[in-house]
């Protein structure tokens, strides 16, 4: 991902700065999700494995990234408290 992207992006509901998922958390997010445990915050189930992916310097929240670019819509983002075992 282009770094002056990741500059200028934040979470569009907490305002929070956002960091690539380090490889330690996105394996624990991507084993989660082939556990078929994890679910936006709309609710709904994400079935694929994500290939990159934004946290929030709160560590709360993941917006996934596909084909580089961020899907930053809030309902679709996957909040952290559900992950077991979640890297800080």
């Amino acid at each position: 991902m282009d770094k002056r992207l990741l500059d200028i992006l934040c979470c569009p509901v907490s305002k929070a700065p956002v960091s690539l998922l380090s490889r330690n958390q996105l394996e624990a997010l991507n084993a989660s999700i082939r556990q078929g445990s994890v679910l936006t915050v709309a609710g709904a189930a994400v079935g694929t494995p994500l290939a990159a992916g934004l946290l929030t310097a709160d560590g709360k929240v993941i917006y996934r990234i596909e084909d580089d670019i961020p899907v930053m819509l809030a309902d679709e983002a996957i909040g952290t408290t559900q992950l077991a075992g979640f890297p800080a």
